[in-house]
């Protein structure tokens, strides 16, 4: 039997290659794990997962067919379990960084019921951004 511990890691095509992980280092806090420029791929560190960004123009880019567009994403969202912080103080953290972000509320994720709120990447993805919860729910 299979028994998901987590998530691995994502993928995400863009025609904004390098600028999406400036978004995701600068803005998320991801950390540059490894890059295969060779064939447009770099690999992000995001705690235990690593997002991978993914050139539409490069080598591996091209085998998955036309870019992403602002209706046509390749992902609906994922979500980043973060840190917790005050909700105002993410909240003025976004709009500092000129993120475009939603309102709070609670959800129901892998770690049980939490605050979070969407947010959409520089290339349309939609992320929900988490506050980890405690262990001892």
């Amino acid at each position: 039997m299979i028994k998901p511990q987590g998530i691995d890691h994502i993928v995400l095509r863009t025609v904004r290659y390098q600028d999406l992980i400036n978004f995701y280092c600068n803005v998320l806090g991801c950390k540059l794990e490894l890059s295969k420029d060779n064939i447009g791929l770099t690999h992000l560190r995001a705690g235990n997962a690593l997002i991978d960004i993914v050139d539409v123009n490069g080598k591996l880019g091209k085998q998955g067919g036309g870019a992403p567009a602002e209706l046509s994403n390749n992902v609906d969202h994922f979500c980043l379990q973060i840190e917790s912080r005050g909700e105002q103080e993410l909240q003025e953290y976004l709009k500092s960084c000129d993120v475009l972000y939603g309102e709070f509320q609670d959800r129901y994720g892998a770690q049980g019921m939490g605050r979070s709120l969407y947010v959409k990447d520089l290339v349309g993805n939609n992320l929900e951004l988490r506050f980890m919860v405690s262990k001892s729910r």
